[in-house]
């Protein structure tokens, strides 16, 4: 896995919503670091990815009540375990379920394997409720699809916080997990 800086020189052939990515983080001024691969079929392949990044990677997991009225995005490290009833119990939501993907489509345009923290910039309605780890506060460097599982982005994570999840209009809930 290469890591190259910035956008990839050639953005020919990539999918509307990587190159959107890019562009975002571009407009923000986010310095970043880019990587093209295969997706990921293991968590032993995410963690080879990790150490060529250097960073921690994360698990985004789309997910919803019950009734599917109120949809989340964590995120959260993924060499922690998700419990359904961790997040529900301090969301005080019963029954949290991973949502159907039309919901992703339809709110985030993404689709299953893409899911990335990057795909809030989608939601102009705001239907998507961003929920962190809050471990993920204290590490130097957030990694994340640009989503499509098949490249990798790094960037501080001082830029996640103060440009990247405001620019998307968002607030974070940060849970103990």
């Amino acid at each position: 896995m290469e890591l190259s800086f910035g956008r990839p020189d050639d953005c020919a052939g990539r999918i509307p919503q990587e190159v959107r990515c890019y562009d975002f983080l571009d407009s923000l001024g986010i310095e970043y670091c880019c990587a093209d691969h295969e997706a990921a079929d293991t968590m032993a392949v995410c963690q080879e990815r990790a150490a060529a990044l250097k960073t921690r990677i994360c698990k985004n997991l789309f997910l919803c009540n019950r009734q599917e009225t109120t949809f989340y995005m964590l995120v959260m490290p993924a060499d922690k375990s998700f419990k359904t009833s961790i997040v529900s119990g301090q969301l005080g939501v019963a029954r949290l379920h991973f949502a159907d993907e039309r919901y992703m489509t339809e709110f985030l345009d993404l689709y299953p394997g893409s899911v990335s923290i990057l795909g809030l910039m989608n939601d102009r309605e705001k239907r998507v409720r961003l929920l962190m780890d809050r471990d993920l506060r204290e590490q130097e460097s957030f990694a994340c699809h640009p989503c499509i599982n098949t490249s990798s982005l790094k960037f501080k994570t001082a830029d996640l916080f103060a440009k990247v999840i405001p620019a998307m209009g968002y607030e974070p809930i940060f849970l103990e997990l």
